[in-house]
């Protein structure tokens, strides 16, 4: 069944819901509204389910004397997960809500006619937001926050932020935090202010994977909304990253000592680093770190190539490799 996204007071939570489109401020005000005041939510990337089935069904189809209802939201969905989704439509239980969550979804999509068709499911499309709605947006969060914007700095934020609200009252956030300070709010700041080159989250997430911090990097993705344009980003960070653990793990063959390959790093290793680079170096040999910065160079031309999957190419690369039963 097809519902508009205004629409969700007409759905109820005894079904499964699809929610696609490249919004995802409106996604996931969409889940909001959905939800309300539900607290207990278990997230999952559909490559979870798909490699474990069975212990996925295990968790979903048990009774807990602790649990009214229970509530999955799958991340990331694609038309792998048709053959799941309709074993859980035959198999479901009154107390379980299933939403997943998508990228946009052509017509020919098996997995959005399924949900369009079926009358035991919801079809929530989702669309990029117009310049007016953005602009509506905008005023109504300066006028709040008691924040003035020039109509060019307003526009210049609308812009970048591709029709998506979710960046748009993001952007904001880091112009009220920045003004918290007591700072100036130029043309300047604002400028350097919504043109960060590297998203923390990514740092973090590449972290982790090298790390082999597998929970971590999994929880990060479940966490965030990454986007195609987002994995060049991923793929050069996480480039940069291991030809420094490489450097780093040739120095500790020849000293021994891993405070002092710590200590001596160029440029120097920020002491919050230090634990998680450590872990790093000892996580990988000579030889599995240089494979890995030659599986990068290919991962690179391949998202290059096939821009529009590359999010589930970036992302089954490093669930790959964040994975301790990689071979080092």
């Amino acid at each position: 069944m097809i519902y508009k996204h205004y629409e969700t007071n007409k759905i109820k939570l005894n079904k499964l819901i699809l929610i696609y489109g490249k919004n995802n401020g409106l996604k996931n005000e969409v889940i909001k509204n959905l939800l309300k005041d539900k607290n207990i939510i278990s997230n999952y990337d559909e490559k979870e389910i798909i490699d474990n089935p069975e212990i996925f069904f295990e968790q979903i189809l048990s009774k807990s004397l602790f649990e009214d209802e229970k509530i999955i939201i799958i991340k990331r969905g694609t038309d792998k997960l048709l053959k799941i989704i309709k074993e859980i439509n035959l198999n479901i239980l009154d107390n379980v809500v299933i939403i997943v969550v998508a990228d946009s979804l052509e017509k020919k999509s098996k997995l959005r006619s399924e949900f369009e068709k079926n009358k035991n499911m919801v079809c929530v499309a989702v669309y990029p937001d117009d310049n007016k709605t953005l602009l509506r947006l905008s005023m109504d969060f300066l006028e709040k926050n008691k924040l003035r914007l020039s109509s060019s700095n307003i526009n210049l934020i609308i812009n970048k932020c591709d029709g998506d609200r979710e960046k748009l009252i993001n952007e904001f956030q880091k112009i009220k935090l920045f003004s918290a300070e007591g700072k100036k709010i130029s043309s300047e700041s604002i400028n350097k202010l919504v043109n960060l080159g590297e998203n923390h989250s990514i740092s973090e997430l590449v972290d982790n994977c090298l790390a082999k911090n597998e929970k971590r990097a999994i929880y990060i993705l479940n966490e965030n909304n990454f986007t195609n344009e987002d994995c060049i980003i991923i793929t050069k960070t996480f480039l940069n990253k291991s030809k420094k653990i490489q450097e780093l793990i040739s120095n500790f063959i020849i000293n021994k000592n891993i405070e002092t390959t710590i200590s001596s790093a160029k440029p120097p290793i920020f002491w919050k680093d230090k634990e998680i680079t450590k872990q790093q170096i000892f996580k990988w040999s000579p030889e599995s770190i240089k494979l890995l910065i030659y599986k990068l160079n290919e991962i690179e031309l391949l998202i290059k190539k096939n821009l529009k999957i590359s999010i589930y190419i970036i992302i089954d690369f490093i669930l790959e490799q964040s994975s301790s039963k990689t071979n080092n």
